[in-house]
């Protein structure tokens, strides 16, 4: 008979809206015992924000985060399995990679990227030590070989909302961070849809005064535009699935520099919700159906498909496809072991 051994992973990865969280959840339901290492020092705003325009200016605390708090946790440790979800939040340099590789030299490694890699240009220098690289964004696929794609996913709590019967309150909902490009776009949805979809609830969340002033500055989307024209406070998950129970169509806009489909449209799929999204790209995925999704081009045609048929359910085999589970024993290439 087959020897039952203890399955370890390594978890690393953003702290963003606590998805790490459901990650590490399903892989202890796939019989994996999982530490989690945060890709940055802190999760603070100034911190990010320093990061994102250059991370060599975190790169001190970088350093002894990993040697006073990775390296703590980790060491003496062997993992089967390294995952990596790599974001802009992140702040791990190739060293720190490399060590953790050595450290696990017989473990696979598999780095999930979470944005098109031209927002994210350092996970170039790291993919040496990957055995496997995923990527959300298909136009980094088609430029390169060595991805393999595959979308992000939905939770078990939008699951709950595709089933819930509450009555809905808005005809439309968007909520994310004002990235210039998403802002603009999002905003010109909202005007164009106002006469039909009178109800709206727009919450374009800003993480600080400082990052305002610096979009304020430097980009031409927010000519014109004021502090309380955003929200300072972040939604929490459990408000934000509150606001897709009671609404009836999700709006949609990737920020500059992403073709790859967000984490709002997946959401939205599995809430079994409408969606609006600017991205064009959409229409080359197995869920696009016309009377489910519109894509948004400078003008609206309330005589489409979307406005004038209900929602239309997915087959069973599609749904499924994009939930956490599936996405989880995809990265790990995890097999079922007797």
């Amino acid at each position: 008979m087959k020897q039952h051994t203890e399955k370890k992973m390594l978890l690393i990865a953003p702290v963003f809206m606590g998805y790490y969280e459901k990650i590490i959840k399903e892989a202890e339901l796939l019989g994996y015992s999982v530490d989690y290492v945060c890709d940055a020092p802190s999760n603070s705003n100034i911190s990010k924000a320093l990061g994102r325009v250059n991370r060599k200016l975190i790169e001190n605390s970088t350093r002894r985060y990993f040697k006073n708090e990775v390296l703590e946790k980790i060491g003496g440790k062997k993992y089967s399995k390294v995952l990596m979800v790599a974001a802009m939040s992140c702040s791990l340099t190739p060293d720190m990679i490399k060590t953790i590789r050595d450290m696990n030299a017989k473990a696979e490694f598999a780095i999930y990227q979470w944005d098109g890699e031209d927002n994210i240009p350092f996970v170039r220098n790291i993919h040496c030590f990957f055995d496997r690289i995923y990527t959300f964004d298909r136009k980094d696929c088609e430029k390169n070989e060595k991805y393999a794609f595959l979308p992000l996913f939905y939770t078990e709590k939008y699951e709950k909302v595709r089933n819930s019967n509450t009555p809905q309150k808005y005809d439309c909902l968007y909520v994310g961070t004002a990235h210039p490009k998403k802002f603009k776009e999002i905003n010109e949805m909202s005007a164009a849809l106002k006469d039909v979809f009178k109800s709206q609830m727009i919450y374009h969340y800003m993480p600080s005064k400082l990052k305002y002033l610096y979009h304020k500055i430097l980009s031409p989307e927010y000519q014109g535009v004021k502090l309380n024209n955003f929200q300072y406070s972040k939604l929490n998950e459990d408000e934000l699935v509150e606001l897709y129970t009671v609404s009836k169509c999700i709006l949609d806009a990737p920020q500059k520099g992403q073709m790859g489909l967000t984490m709002r449209t997946i959401e939205a799929l599995g809430a079994g919700r409408k969606l609006i999204t600017t991205n064009s790209d959409i229409i080359n995925y197995d869920f696009f159906r016309k009377s489910n999704i519109l894509v948004y081009e400078s003008n609206v045609d309330f005589n489409s498909d979307f406005f004038i048929h209900p929602y239309e359910e997915l087959p069973k085999e599609i749904y499924e496809k994009y939930s956490l589970r599936n996405w989880l024993k995809t990265v790990l290439n995890h097999v079922k072991e007797d």
